[in-house]
């Protein structure tokens, strides 16, 4: 396929970080890498410089099928390195909404006359099914897909995701990690400790994001107490992560835009059994008191009423889940 125009690879980055819960600015010229952005991400910001080109088939008939390409074109080398926060080097595939990253530290010095770093493209065919896919390369280079929800993810972690290329073990699991397969203590004790937690890290983003994408379509992308969508919505656990009992299910997930998902969290608002969310009087009287219950009442404007519900019955808020949240929170 034809490579892509500059304002579609910039858009394609600026709706995967959207996708991952983040926001980003172009701070740079539009017209040659890196583009550098500001990003947003909750409390979070920093500054980020991305290096990416349109991911095309290897070219012509004497290539294999199934080899894709970035060509590193309009810029000499060495690449330069953002001082201050992650420098990515990425291709994005916009057949499949996929996006590839490879290893800066291996390409950061290329010859002029072959541009060019390959993955094959059942690497982002795994990465739209798992979130993430792990390919080792011949020059001991780990090149990552990944899908537009865990941009973030990767963009934060890229460092030490791709110094796991020589470990073959590490790699495995990593792969299975990604699958969210089960791996035994005696399995993790097979690798050093710090590639322990790049495993659990990977685990961990594919567990979250696989919720995140169960639960907003089950929720037709919309918050389950406004029902707007406008892409402002959060996927949240009904029981907190961490609480015994809790789970990645889609009854224990409610899909709610960010200012609702902070109230529910913080316990200002709460679900009941009869699937209506309620304020808590408690923890109004004390905004009250503080002087802090401005815009209040429009608030509570969406309250008091039937939330929004998947289509699925099995899918929707399970009482069980819903009264253990509400002992956890001391909401009686």
């Amino acid at each position: 396929m034809p490579r892509l125009q500059t304002s579609q690879l910039l858009q394609s980055i600026t709706d995967a970080l959207a996708e991952s819960d983040a926001t980003a600015v172009l701070i740079s010229s539009s017209r040659r890498n890196p583009r550098r952005f500001v990003v947003q991400a909750g409390q979070n910001m920093f500054e980020m410089w991305v290096y990416i080109w349109t991911l095309t088939h290897g070219g012509g008939a004497a290539r294999p099928k199934h080899e894709y390409r970035i060509q590193i074109t309009g810029i000499t080398p060495p690449l330069e390195m953002n001082p201050a926060g992650p420098t990515l080097l990425i291709g994005y595939e916009p057949n499949l909404g996929c996006f590839a990253g490879f290893d800066l530290n291996k390409h950061r010095r290329f010859s002029t006359r072959s541009p060019s770093i390959q993955i094959p493209i059942t690497a982002l065919h795994t990465a739209l099914q798992d979130g993430f896919s792990f390919v080792t390369k011949g020059n001991e280079e780990i090149a990552i897909g990944f899908r537009p929800d865990q941009f973030l993810a990767y963009a934060l972690n890229a460092d030490v995701l791709h110094a796991q290329g020589a470990d073959t073990a590490a790699i495995d699991l990593l792969v299975r990690a990604a699958a969210l397969e089960d791996i035994s203590p005696v399995e993790m004790e097979r690798i050093p400790v710090e590639r322990q937690r790049v495993v659990q890290t990977v685990s961990r983003l594919s567990r979250d994001s696989g919720f995140r994408r169960r639960v907003i379509t089950a929720y037709e992308q919309r918050c389950a107490v406004t029902r707007m969508q406008l892409r402002l919505i959060d996927a949240a656990h009904i029981l907190p992560v961490g609480v015994e009992g809790s789970n990645d299910e889609v009854a224990n997930g409610l899909c709610l835009s960010p200012t609702y998902h902070r109230a529910y969290d913080r316990g200002l608002i709460y679900l009941d059994e009869d699937w209506i969310m309620r304020i808590n009087r408690e923890k109004e009287e004390e905004l009250r008191q503080v002087g802090l219950a401005g815009g209040l009442e429009d608030f509570k404007t969406y309250l008091d009423v039937r939330i929004h519900l998947p289509q699925e019955r099995s899918q929707r808020p399970d009482a069980a889940f819903i009264r253990a949240a509400n002992r956890f929170r001391g909401i009686t």
